[in-house]
């Protein structure tokens, strides 16, 4: 759509008042200055300043900056697709932001006044009043909670990205380092990076020209600490090393997640696991994610106490939850780390083909662990999710991995967030899901099989209408919700090593006993 001056100029210094508003470091004596920087942005020689307007609300902006980018793309700035107008929008707020030296500046110092919470407090808020944050597209996620026999677990549609093949993701941990700059979305070269569209050599990049990292040292290396474009849960952050190179889990980074912690005790942090199939979707970059918010399984209660050789000041029991979770609960953050290690090492040495565990075939290894640390009251909590990542010829994609028969609503990798129970499902769900809602109300059982949009799910449909004979109009979308999430805590169990029968349990009391 066409644009005129008026509405590019109430566009632009909009997004001017919004800034000089909200801790950008600008004011009035700026506006000018920041005003031309936008039109240069969106390839414009005008219309004139027209002065500061009164308040924008926090609605108002998004829209605004949908305005620019046509502009842009109408003046051939930019090209006309979604990624080229988000590129537009990341380099008007990029412009208008505090430089990283000033955002770390200001960062240390309310920390060394205030205290970390506060420093993060408006660390994040910077990052969301830049649309570094998609408020607007976090808005659009379908979420809500299912109770289960493993208590009331979080369910995420992310209507934001695709869903990703496990294979892909495999591939991508394997992919050569630094064949482009940045080398991958976690390097801290991306900030301030202008993207790039699908069309370059090196295919797509987003724009991150309002990315702010703070640098942070974790083990007396160099890190970062930024915030996630796409949270999923309160203050959703990513800590990823300076240094390009390969996920790993081990002591020194379960000291570095325990540093964190004891820095930011009003954050959890964890680590993906290290492998293929039981890692999350980078592998090929060190880092954790983090935030704030309480996840199920840190509700989740120990149910069997036990001591660890030489290490008598950590309490350790396992937690009653789909996946085979050690807890580790200590004042002393060494004794934590050693004890961690202890448990690591153990597990990494271990097989029991009983259950279908092995250490390692081929000279491959398969145990690690995905270990999330928090802190609770008075002690450091370490909850450390034994992962095997092992294939069989019945489950190419992993024996303790979603089987087949739930693939229809997740197939990714369950990483980090989803072994603390928050479901992190793909945007196909929602139009699927609802055209399951209207043959079930129809009665059209046939449709169920034929329509593209509902066969993958036409035998659970099925189930699901002879449990529920009391469907109707009224009450479909809540029980195909709490449908989806029981199917969710199948798929924790089936990621859990040790199942919660008779032989799962007697597997891990061997375990727990060679501790």
């Amino acid at each position: 759509m066409a644009v005129d001056e008026v509405e590019l100029s109430r566009a632009a210094s909009g997004v001017v008042a919004w800034c000089v508003s909200h801790d950008f470091f600008l004011d009035e004596r700026d506006a000018r200055w920041a005003y031309n920087r936008v039109l240069e942005c969106v390839g414009a020689y005008g219309p004139t300043y027209p002065g500061l307007p009164g308040e924008v609300a926090a609605g108002e902006v998004d829209g605004l900056l949908d305005t620019l980018s046509e502009v842009a793309v109408g003046n051939g700035v930019v090209e006309d697709t979604a990624t080229g107008r988000d590129r537009v929008r990341t380099r008007v707020m990029g412009v208008l932001m505090p430089r990283p030296s000033d955002v770390a500046e200001n960062f240390y110092g309310l920390e060394s006044v205030d205290g970390s919470e506060a420093a993060t407090d408006w660390f994040y808020q910077l990052c969301c009043d830049a649309d570094y944050v998609k408020r607007a597209a976090i808005a659009r996620n379908l979420a809500w909670t299912s109770p289960t026999p493993w208590g009331d677990l979080e369910i995420t549609v992310n209507k934001s990205k695709p869903e990703k093949d496990p294979r892909d993701i495999a591939a991508s941990g394997r992919a050569s380092v630094g064949e482009a700059y940045p080398a991958c979305q976690l390097c801290v070269e991306n900030e301030g990076y202008s993207g790039r569209p699908a069309s370059s050599p090196n295919g797509p990049h987003p724009a991150r020209q309002n990315l702010r990292i703070v640098p942070i040292t974790l083990g007396g290396e160099p890190w970062g600490l930024q915030y996630s474009p796409y949270a999923y849960f309160g203050e959703h952050c990513i800590v990823m090393s300076e240094v390009h190179r390969p996920m790993h889990v081990d002591r020194e980074n379960v000291a570095r997640l325990l540093e964190f912690v004891e820095r930011f005790p009003h954050y959890f942090v964890g680590s993906n696991a290290d492998l293929p199939i039981v890692g999350g979707s980078i592998l090929s970059h060190d880092h954790f994610q983090g935030g704030r918010h309480s996840f199920p399984m840190m509700r989740a209660e120990v149910v069997e106490r036990f001591s660890l050789t030489g290490h008598p000041g950590v309490e350790a029991g396992v937690v009653r939850w789909p996946l085979s979770v050690i807890r580790l609960r200590s004042k002393d953050t060494h004794e934590l780390v050693d004890a961690a290690a202890h448990v690591l090492d153990a597990w990494r040495g271990w097989s029991d083909p009983s259950v279908g565990v092995f250490a390692e075939t081929d000279g491959v290894r398969h145990n690690t662990v995905t270990p999330i640390c928090h802190h609770d009251v008075d002690a450091f909590v370490l909850d450390l999710t034994l992962r095997c990542n092992v294939t069989t010829a019945k489950h190419p994609l992993g024996v303790f991995h979603p089987h087949e028969g739930l693939w229809h609503i997740k197939k990714e990798n369950i990483g980090l967030i989803e072994v603390m129970g928050m479901a992190i499902l793909p945007p196909r769900l929602e139009p699927e899901l609802g055209a399951v809602i209207d043959h079930l109300l129809a009665g059209d059982d046939a449709a169920l099989g034929t329509d593209p949009l509902t066969t993958a799910h036409a035998e659970w449909a099925r189930e699901v209408a002879a449990a529920h004979p009391e469907l109707c109009e009224e009450n479909a979308h809540e029980i195909i919700r709490g449908e989806v999430g029981q199917v969710f805590g199948r798929v924790l169990e089936d990621a859990g090593v040790f199942k919660w029968d008779e032989e799962g349990r007697a597997a891990q009391r061997r375990f727990v006993e060679s501790l």
